[in-house]
């Protein structure tokens, strides 16, 4: 019996993103009913499976952030919505797929949807904590939303709306064994380790370097054991990261692509706010959450968000387990002060993490893969 084909366009740019957009292509390639093709723009992992994509387009050029960022790069982001769009049509996609970036995203959920072809947006738009009119376009456009996480799946219930409880991927991620960690990076077991991650964009980097640099000066002043790893989502952050630390004096490793394997050993971790936080906690390293942006940037969207909390852990469990330092509030003095608090008793938050892993468990790839056929 002959398969199916499926023409799958897909934009998945962001760093998370890129991930979870792999995990479904893969999950629709594995099933013997269809014959998948791809179409669309994706980070390494999702072109790795054999995406078309136009000549000269980046995936790096949808990662913006804030509010002046893509007006500075609006010329840019046109002429990608541009090609991206024609490419879709010429190809006469049967499903198109939004990773995150719902904003830039929505755009061809209107057109396409509009046009006949099925739209699903994998990670929910945060409707729940801020800029709630946009359930309407969402309930307009968007044909199936796949959640991430169980309270998102309820709210979008709630209002009407077609929701699938994908899940977490971290749900299923694992401590890396410590033992493996420190021969592998040829690590001293007798030092204290602190995972620095500060994000996965250039102007991420460049807000929260300089602070993050600033806090681990003062905290291995108060502890000459410190060791801080650090994780470059990339080889050309990396380069970037390098750059901030040329002039420090503290001991660190840099590498790139090693989030998991430092996490893993380290206690506590200094977090730009992101997915990256949820890796911390899944893998026992407790996060201090932190947030800065542009004065006009700042002062916009906190006039937007609801929720009274930024980090995912503490999303997830409705409480501030973890400190979150947000804008003037993120100072080198108030990390280290964290820091010092969240070392003292590690063991505390194992019962509380262990919730926050239950709540992550959905439906899975398998089964979102199986839902988009019979759509």
């Amino acid at each position: 019996m002959s398969s199916k084909k499926l023409k799958i366009g897909i934009i998945a740019a962001e760093h998370s993103g890129d991930r979870l957009g792999a995990n479904l292509i893969k999950a629709l390639k594995n099933l013997d009913e269809v014959e998948v093709e791809v179409f669309g723009l994706g980070g390494p992992e999702v072109s790795s499976l054999g995406i078309s994509t136009p000549n000269g387009m980046k995936y790096q050029d949808l990662q913006v952030m804030g509010l002046v960022d893509p007006l500075l790069k609006l010329p840019k982001l046109l002429s990608i919505r541009k090609k991206l769009t024609a490419l879709f049509l010429n190809q006469k996609i049967d499903i198109f797929i939004g990773v995150d970036s719902p904003d830039f995203n929505m755009y061809f959920h209107k057109k396409l949807n509009g046009l006949g072809i099925k739209t699903i947006q994998v990670v929910s738009p945060s409707v729940w904590g801020w800029r709630e009119n946009r359930i309407k376009a969402i309930g307009s456009y968007i044909d199936l939303t796949m959640c991430l996480f169980q309270f998102e799946h309820d709210y979008y219930l709630k209002k009407g709306m077609n929701s699938f409880f994908l899940g977490h991927p971290f749900s299923h991620l694992k401590p890396s064994a410590s033992k493996d960690v420190l021969e592998k990076y040829e690590l001293n077991s007798s030092q204290d380790f602190i995972c620095i991650l500060p994000g996965s964009r250039k102007s991420e980097i460049l807000h929260m370097m300089p602070i993050f640099i600033q806090a681990a000066e003062r905290i291995f002043a108060s502890n000459p054991s410190a060791f801080f790893l650090i994780p470059a989502a990339n080889d050309e952050l990396k380069a970037l990261i390098q750059n901030t630390l040329d002039h420090t004096l503290l001991n660190y490793q840099l590498t790139s692509s090693t989030a998991k394997d430092y996490l893993s050993v380290s206690k506590v971790s200094i977090v730009t706010s992101g997915t990256a936080s949820l890796e911390a906690a899944v893998l026992g390293s407790l996060p201090i959450i932190c947030y800065k942006t542009n004065p006009f940037n700042y002062a916009v969207l906190s006039r937007m968000i609801k929720t009274p909390f930024i980090g995912l852990p503490n999303l997830l469990l409705q409480q501030p387990l973890f400190p979150e330092l947000v804008q003037h509030e993120l100072t080198p003095e108030a990390i280290l002060y964290h820091y010092q608090n969240l070392s003292l008793d590690p063991l505390q938050y194992q019962s509380r993490l262990e919730e926050m892993n239950a709540a992550m468990h959905g439906e899975g790839f398998e089964e979102a893969a199986r839902l988009l056929l019979s759509l």
